[in-house]
């Protein structure tokens, strides 16, 4: 147990730092460039925090544990909004722009309903693949589209290639130590939660998903905490999307698995009504303020206590 303590404590300390260099790496970039932070938090960010659930999904899948894969996808869309918004916004109110409320949550909950559709038939094989990985495409067009901001061009400088090499070696050592903080927080979480007996679909849901958003919290909480709210709010919404397209896609297509029928009953309607109650919180507020990051926090404790008593 002290090398399993030990071990996760290491983890912990490499998200908080792989995290603080991945936000200032990235908004330093977006500052230079002209480009919305919030595109930046929607793809680089949100590619980088969303590699543990690739990885770990494509892991169980390949070794027959279907649960762990599926649970781990709704398990974590459910926890970047409810969790690490509501852990962010405690911190910090969160802003969110008018443009994420208008275009980007919009999509975030039209794929989660495709994604759901395409699971009622109990299985995710290539054909659905296809179709997640050709929303996300039309994602990434749309955010190179609409990337610029809209002011004059700045003159690179020596100093400005320099600052961005720099940038580019804070982005890199902040996912190499995402990836690597998340994989001992999680190997952990799972060998302890086998021991105590726990279903695969509920380590899923639960231990792994939350394992695999440590990045996604530990990012959007420094984010927050710096002021960089496009960034928080743009790593979770881009993050659920590529949960959904490019994790499952990329499982769909190499790995076609069966799902657990029973998860139509509560896990794939919760993950569609939290993130419909995120666009109805930002609609009318233009942000999350400590009390409805208090509400979401309080919302992903009941999904755990009835997920583990289902």
């Amino acid at each position: 147990m002290i090398t399993q303590a030990i071990i996760l404590t290491l983890g912990l300390v490499l998200l908080y730092a792989g995290s603080t260099l991945l936000v200032e790496g990235s908004a330093s970039t977006a500052i230079m460039f002209a480009v919305r932070p919030v595109i930046i938090g929607l793809t680089i960010v949100s590619f980088a925090t969303s590699a543990p659930e690739l990885l770990v999904s494509l892991v169980a899948s390949f070794n027959g544990s279907g649960g762990i894969s599926l649970g781990n996808i709704l398990g974590s869309n459910v926890i970047n909004i409810t969790l690490v918004l509501g852990i962010s916004a405690m911190i910090k109110p969160v802003t969110i722009q008018y443009r994420i409320i208008r275009t980007e949550l919009p999509y975030m909950i039209f794929i989660s309903i495709v994604f759901w559709i395409l699971c009622m038939d109990s299985s995710i094989g290539r054909t659905d693949g296809v179709i997640l990985l050709t929303l996300l495409a039309v994602f990434l067009i749309y955010g190179i589209a609409t990337a610029r901001e809209n002011s004059s061009k700045r003159k690179k400088s020596f100093i400005d290639r320099v600052l961005i090499l720099k940038n580019i070696c804070f982005i890199i050592s902040g996912i190499v130590m995402l990836a690597y903080g998340a994989k001992f927080v999680v190997k952990e979480a799972i060998d302890i939660a086998e021991r105590i007996g726990l279903s695969q679909t509920f380590i899923g849901i639960s231990i792994v998903a939350l394992g695999t958003s440590l990045p996604e919290l530990a990012t959007s909480a420094v984010a927050a905490a710096k002021g960089e709210s496009d960034i928080s709010v743009g790593n979770v919404v881009g993050s659920n999307l590529f949960n959904i397209c490019l994790v499952m896609g990329v499982v769909g297509i190499l790995s076609p698995m069966t799902i657990d029928s029973s998860l139509h009953f509560f896990e794939f309607p919760f993950m569609i009504f939290i993130s419909v109650t995120l666009g109805f919180v930002a609609f009318l507020k233009q942000k999350i303020t400590k009390s409805s990051g208090f509400f979401f926090i309080t919302l992903f404790i009941m999904y755990i206590m009835v997920s583990y008593i289902k």
